[in-house]
């Protein structure tokens, strides 16, 4: 691409800008330095070493990951300090997850049952390797997670008593708005864990909708999370717009795709379906949002296309738009590589680099 040519991808295609992605990791870091709280930014939204590391160099502990696959990624790229927030089960899992710990200088893992913390327990009773595993706790949001703070001592006892393992605190992701409930279900199990005589280190919780309320409690006091795990923040995207965490503006990543037909006056369709811009909805109405044409309403996805109701009048075949999607970190694992937009005015093609690492 020569410096004067205007930028058109072919498309669908991602398309990400480094210098609003940057200002969102630095935003939200000084929000953290403001209030003492530790940030572990999750990286399942981006994927890429090169956005990990920025987050790191802005201030953040560490990182969070989802699956052994990223992690295993990340750590090739030279970060040390990773959590993955999942359970880890099976043979093969726990020899990846054990040879992880074994090159990186800090890795924890999550548990919320008895089974899961065994086998952690087997695979590191040698000593070979120290793990950190966090009981996971539900505080409302109805996933995975102790039920009760009762259960959540018992799980640290015995994560504590086994070889291998160090236990590293609670960690939870809780519904949006739920942060009360964070508070009270900790608050319980710090008194338990302390009558049991044991430390908890870390009380880690997380998600976007609620970062700027994260290190407050009702009343606007400092609360019990130490540690907080904001993924989607570095790009944003429609779900967050419609809260009120961020503005339009503040959308780091886009899909750029093109009109292929315009079968009625009110009806076009674009070459970005769900194999691009995902089908989640996460309580809205419509699937993105379309930048410059406000009154264009995204109705329907199909596998290849995408269905907009239009004013009569406004696009036509051959158009190009910008769509900012509903949930951006499900789009990022849609495609292989990216359009970055440099911060220093530069254009390439990069690889998702632990794009499709689900296990």
């Amino acid at each position: 691409m020569t410096a004067d040519a205007p930028f058109q991808p072919e498309t669908p295609a991602l398309v990400l800008d480094e210098a609003v992605a940057l200002a969102n990791i630095a935003r939200f870091q000084a929000h953290c330095d403001r209030l003492g709280l530790k940030s572990r930014p999750h990286i399942k939204t981006h994927k890429l070493p090169r956005f990990a590391k920025a987050q790191i160099e802005a201030g953040a502990r560490g990182i969070t990951c989802q699956k052994i696959g990223e992690a295993e990624v990340m750590a090739d790229a030279g970060i040390d300090d990773i959590l993955i927030t999942f359970n880890i089960l099976g043979e093969a899992k726990l020899a990846r997850l054990k040879a992880l710990a074994g090159r990186i200088a800090r890795l924890a893992v999550v548990a919320d049952s008895q089974t899961t913390v065994d086998g952690l327990a087997a695979a590191f009773a040698d000593g070979a390797a120290t793990l950190h595993v966090m009981v996971e706790c539900d505080t409302g949001a109805g996933r995975c997670g102790v039920q009760t703070p009762e259960e959540a001592a018992d799980l640290a006892a015995r994560i504590a008593a086994a070889p291998g393992l160090v236990f590293a605190g609670l960690m939870t992701y809780p519904a949006p708005g739920k942060a009360g409930n964070v508070e009270r279900f900790m608050g319980e199990a710090l008194g338990l864990l302390a009558a049991r005589g044991i430390e908890c280190p870390e009380i880690s919780s997380g998600g976007s909708p609620d970062m700027w309320h994260a290190g407050k409690a009702e009343g606007g006091s400092r609360n019990l999370v130490t540690e907080y795990r904001a993924g989607t923040y570095i790009y944003n995207d429609r779900s967050l717009v419609e809260r009120g965490a961020c503005a339009l503006d503040d959308c780091a990543l886009t899909v750029h795709a093109t009109v292929v037909s315009r079968p009625t006056p009110t009806r076009a369709v674009l070459d970005a379906g769900s194999k691009a811009l995902s089908s989640d909805l996460l309580g809205l109405t419509g699937h993105g949002t379309i930048i410059d044409h406000p009154d264009a309403h995204i109705a329907a996805l199909s596998e290849e296309h995408a269905v907009v109701d239009i004013p009569a009048g406004s696009l036509a075949v051959g158009d190009r738009v910008r769509i900012v999607p509903n949930h951006c970190c499900v789009v990022t694992n849609l495609f292989d590589s990216a359009w970055l937009l440099g911060a220093d005015g530069s254009v390439q093609q990069i690889d998702i680099a632990a794009r499709g690492r689900m296990t």
